[in-house]
């Protein structure tokens, strides 16, 4: 897979890093919603989730759903979509290492420090 930004950047050849991480978050929510159902035997023929930033950085998910529910079951669907793994990485408390690592180009030995 290529990710890329888009023209004068580079050359758009693939989605740029902030939209795999929404179409990560939206079919994660797409499948812990349907796995729910499924799971309960809920007559739900599909489930579709658009997302994106909105003009603050927020993130926005929409999810609709169609199929033979009952109320009650179409209350407890979008609380499923707010426990999907991604969602919950998202919006928990995260932290993210930087590990860096040097490799030399082929041919050249590695650059010595100074001591």
């Amino acid at each position: 897979m290529t990710a890329d930004e888009p023209e004068p950047i580079s050359s758009d050849k693939g989605p740029t890093p902030g939209e795999l991480l929404l179409a990560a978050l939206g079919s994660c929510t797409s499948m812990a919603v349907r796995a729910s159902a499924d799971h309960r035997g809920w007559q739900l023929h599909q489930v579709e989730v658009d997302v994106h930033f909105d003009p603050q950085g927020r993130i926005v998910k929409s999810v609709r759903l169609s199929g033979d529910l009952e109320a009650a079951q179409v209350e407890k669907l979008p609380a499923v979509a707010g426990r999907c793994p991604v969602h919950r990485l998202l919006t928990g408390d995260v932290s993210v290492v930087t590990v860096p690592t040097f490799l030399p180009a082929a041919g050249r030995p590695p650059a010595r420090t100074p001591g």
